[in-house]
């Protein structure tokens, strides 16, 4: 046996291994899919794009208000428990601008003064902002994002969008 031969044997070897190692987890790659907890309506927090319009506040508006028109359309009969609201206060000085969508290029609609208490109804991902890149839909008047770098939770922190 020539010395060349032991290491492309070994090499041939790993390769086998290697490759049936891949084989394997590609395998077990659907059933792992399938056992995953989270449930189906709920968005990836990872493959949510901050500048699509899936993300605009007025589109999660449209979406929230039709969802309660569909309740009251259906005419619940026994009252539903009130909805968690989630509150902050803006510690940006002198104003915190809010967004049209999750990201620091968007369009400017409205502002809101430091010291005030907001309503927030969800938190996504977005543009990061002085290493936060978190960013809270406020319900008040108008629907809108804020850079949660500029708001403070006042008790628990809000649910994902």
């Amino acid at each position: 046996m020539s010395p060349l031969s032991r290491p492309s044997r070994l090499r041939r070897l790993g390769l086998c291994v290697a490759t049936g190692t891949l084989a394997a987890l590609t395998a077990a790659a659907p059933a792992a899919l399938a056992a995953d907890p989270q449930p189906v309506g709920q968005r990836a927090e990872a493959a949510v794009d901050p500048m699509s319009d899936e993300l605009s506040a007025s589109a999660l508006q449209r979406e929230h208000e039709a969802q309660q028109q569909e309740a009251q359309q259906q005419g619940q009969t026994r009252p539903q428990a009130p909805k968690r609201t989630y509150k902050g206060r803006v510690i940006a000085k002198p104003y915190l601008l809010l967004r049209d969508k999750p990201t620091r290029s968007s369009r400017i609609v409205g502002s809101v003064e430091y010291g005030s208490v907001v309503h927030i109804f969800c938190k996504t991902r977005g543009d990061n902002v002085d290493g936060n890149n978190r960013w809270y839909l406020l319900t008040d008047g108008t629907w809108a994002w804020g850079s949660a770098r500029y708001i403070e939770n006042i008790g628990a922190a809000p649910k994902w969008c």
